[in-house]
């Protein structure tokens, strides 16, 4: 089976944190028929992955028995806040709890849009060797470019200065970190202790599958496409 042969050696990990200030109880929220979590869940496997992590301080899901094929992780309280970054997450599972060699397919479950085959994409760009994370990403208005910061008085461009001055026409192609498919190889995390490091490649995902739910609003967005789909 390709797909199998595909995702061969990889673990999805799926973080689900119990607090939303934007959406409460987003993550196991039914979306379609199906808690918002399992949407990632179903991707995973089709995709190929047959190993499944999720980590979570919800209390349903730790209580009750797994889904098979599907290991849950209790996070503690203090890695379950809004300002706790993914490194930390990332860092009590495959640093303190999982420790052997994997790579590592992080699956966000506010991404319910993606495809299995943008799993299977991002998979295929980091088993090329040439990078040490492949994320997915979307594109963005280029006009950012022209955008800048301010130190006092003084503008600081965010990117090279002509840019400012450039008409929006000649703009390169500028992308955006879309929190759906992330790919990197677990020793090369445990060495870094940041996905902020090394070479970061990318796979391209259309904007219609990169609605990442943070509220009411997206949660019926991304329903009613389902739906339609």
């Amino acid at each position: 089976m390709r797909e199998a042969e595909h995702a061969g050696g990889c673990m999805a990990l799926i973080p689900l944190r119990a607090g939303s200030k934007g959406l409460p109880g987003k993550n196991t929220r039914l979306l379609a028929g199906r808690p918002l979590y399992e949407h990632a869940i179903v991707q995973a496997r089709a995709a190929g992955i047959s190993r499944i992590v999720i980590s979570t301080d919800i209390e349903a899901l730790t209580l009750t028995p797994p889904t098979p094929g599907v290991v849950v992780l209790p996070r503690p309280a203090e890695l379950a806040g809004d300002t706790v970054p993914m490194d930390a997450v990332l860092r009590h599972v495959l640093m303190g709890i999982i420790q052997e060699p994997t790579r590592v397919v992080l699956l966000q479950a506010t991404s319910p849009l993606r495809h299995p085959s943008d799993i299977q994409a991002a998979i295929d760009v980091h088993r090329q060797g040439g990078f040490d994370l492949v994320l997915s990403a979307t594109r963005a208005d280029s006009g950012v470019l022209k955008w800048g910061r301010a130190e006092g008085d003084h503008f600081v461009p965010l990117s090279d200065p002509s840019y400012c001055f450039a008409n929006r026409a000649e703009l390169p192609p500028l992308y955006r970190p879309n929190g759906a498919v992330y790919v990197f190889d677990a020793d090369w995390f445990r060495t870094t202790g940041t996905l902020a490091a090394g070479r970061i490649g990318m796979i391209e995902m259309p904007a219609k599958r990169s609605l990442d739910i943070d509220s009411l609003a997206d949660f019926e967005a991304c329903e009613a496409l389902l739906r339609v789909n």
